[in-house]
């Protein structure tokens, strides 16, 4: 699958669903048609606006990068977090400057002692590197442990993740008046990075972007 630490063997870069081209920015899902310099939002964003300034995502996730994605979270790999780490800068460039603090959305506890780590952090750290800016691991944390996601409708998921997340008591400072970007492995409603900006809001942040390294598309 990951032939080294710079990226994918041949015929699995041919069946990764990289995005490309017009796309949503709240959420990085690609869309039909071409820029027409307004800003482009997919029918999700636009019927639920985003508590983020902009959003971008690496891959599809779907094929190989559904089988990336997995490896990563749930099959002991962490070293596709390496690469990983130059696609996410790739799809971050529309929003790239200086100064941005770079931080993953947080496991809790009981998770991460059974998961061993959090590939969110993985992909932080892995972005930093490309980037040169500035991480923070546990800028946010977990208050509480929240049932598994999947399976469940945008509308739960939202409800589930409500206070769920917040700024660590420790890190606000590094918050103030300070453009953050989020970091996670996939998103699919949005309703986990939603907790995370709104998180970084009430702890001062002046601005929040968000980057993961698969989207869930419909049809896609």
């Amino acid at each position: 699958m990951v032939q080294n630490d710079f990226g994918l063997c041949g015929p699995c870069w041919r069946d990764t669903p990289f995005i490309g081209g017009t796309v949503c920015e709240s959420c990085g899902v690609p869309l039909p048609g071409e820029p027409d310099g307004y800003r482009l939002e997919c029918d999700d964003c636009m019927a639920a606006p985003r508590p983020w300034a902009e959003g971008r995502a690496a891959l599809l996730y779907r094929d190989r990068a559904r089988d990336l994605v997995l490896a990563l979270k749930h099959g002991d790999r962490p070293e596709i977090a390496r690469p990983a780490g130059l696609w996410l800068a790739r799809a971050a460039r529309p929003f790239l400057r200086d100064g941005l603090l770079i931080a993953p959305v947080p496991l809790h506890w009981s998770r991460l002692l059974k998961r061993r780590y959090n590939q969110s952090a993985l992909l932080a750290r892995a972005l930093a590197r490309q980037t040169g800016l500035a991480l923070c691991p546990d800028l946010l944390i977990r208050t509480r442990r929240t049932a598994p996601l999947e399976g469940k409708t945008a509308g739960e998921r939202f409800e589930m993740l409500r206070d769920a997340i917040r700024a660590h008591p420790r890190r606000r400072h590094r918050l103030a008046g300070r453009g953050v970007i989020l970091v996670d492995d996939v998103m699919t409603s949005g309703a986990t990075m939603a907790a995370c900006a709104n998180a970084c809001h009430q702890g001062g942040a002046a601005e929040v972007h968000v980057l993961t390294l698969a989207r869930v598309a419909k049809n896609a």
